[in-house]
This record gives structure tokens, C-alpha cells and sequence, in this order.
């Protein structure tokens, strides 16, 4: 199902406000792409780009073109391991926390 513009702008006004749900948002994406729902974790991660840092900045801190960035976040997007570990290790170090990988 897809975002209806409203709810897109409530959740990103709310994102940029709120540096908790900022948080929930980047371990949700990334959670939600261990668990094998990699689209669904790039929109997350997507949305969470667009309110938190945005993909100029971004660009400017990992050295990877925008549109690049747009692009492998998109819906046809396939980021490479490197770029995503890259852009992950970047988002924890802005919101100060560190996400692990543990066994359930």
C-alpha cells in the first residue's frame, strides 16, 4: 500500500522534530532489511534520509554522488555492501548510537 502525501509529510515533519523517532526510524529500516525486506527497509531508510540529514549532506559525507544515493535507495535501487555499511556506519555516528547484529 502506498503513502499518501499527508501522511509522508506528518511522519518526515515528525522525523525532524523528534531525534527518538529519528532513531526508531534508522533501526527499523535497517532491522527490517536483516530481515530479508530490503525494499520496504530502503523506503524506511529513505523517508529517515529526506528528515534527518538529506541526500546533499549525505553526499558531501560519504563521497557518494546523490543521485546515486537517490537512486540506490529508490524502489529499483540495488546498493552495493560497501555504500550500505558506509551510510550506515554515517547515520549512527549523527544520531550517537551504535546498532549490532545479535542472535535471537
Amino acid at each position: 500500500m502506498a503513502l499518501t502525501r499527508g501522511f509522508r509529510v506528518t511522519l518526515l515533519e515528525r522525523a525532524q522534530k523528534d531525534a527518538e523517532f529519528r532513531k526508531a526510524m534508522l533501526k527499523e529500516g535497517i532491522d527490517t532489511m536483516l530481515a530479508g525486506d530490503v525494499e520496504t527497509g530502503k523506503a524506511i531508510l529513505r523517508d529517515y534520509i529526506n528528515a534527518a540529514v538529506g541526500f546533499g549532506h549525505l553526499s558531501e559525507a560519504t563521497h557518494i554522488p546523490a543521485k546515486s544515493l537517490m537512486r540506490m535507495f529508490g524502489p529499483k535501487g540495488n546498493p552495493r555492501a560497501d555504500n550500505l555499511f558506509q551510510i550506515i556506519k554515517h547515520l549512527q555516528a549523527r544520531e550517537g548510537i551504535h546498532l549490532e547484529v545479535a542472535p535471537c
